[in-house]
């Protein structure tokens, strides 16, 4: 039998509720999502026959342990004309860094593509 989903936290799924969470009985990590539980999700998506979302669904599992202001700054830097070339291969390797390889091979390609199309800064 597989681990039940859990939080970041360790919490169980079951432990989150509306009513934990309207009490302010839970913490931040209580409501993000356990890597785990991602990948989990990912070999359902598997063998659903989903690969797009499974390998989505790594990468955001790569990415469950890195924290929310660095990610929010990726995504910034991943706007059209927002990063240079090189900015971008700091940020992949930043993300080699994190362990996060599926996100840093997916921003060296957006790197690749946004050159082609004239949209990096």
């Amino acid at each position: 039998m597989s681990d039940p989903a859990r939080a970041y936290s360790g919490r169980p799924a079951p432990e989150l509720t509306v009513s934990r969470l309207a009490q302010h009985e839970l913490a931040p990590d209580d409501v993000r999502i356990h890597p785990e539980t991602l990948e989990r999700q990912a070999r359902l998506a598997e063998a659903h026959g989903n690969p797009q979302l499974a390998e989505n669904l790594r990468r955001a599992a790569e990415l469950a342990s890195v924290p929310e202001a660095e990610v929010m700054a990726m995504y910034e830097a991943l706007r059209p004309r927002r990063s240079t070339a090189e900015q971008l291969e700091t940020l992949a390797t930043a993300l080699d860094g994190h362990g996060a390889t599926r996100c840093a091979a997916l921003v060296r390609e957006a790197a690749v593509v946004y050159a082609g199309r004239g949209l990096l800064a």
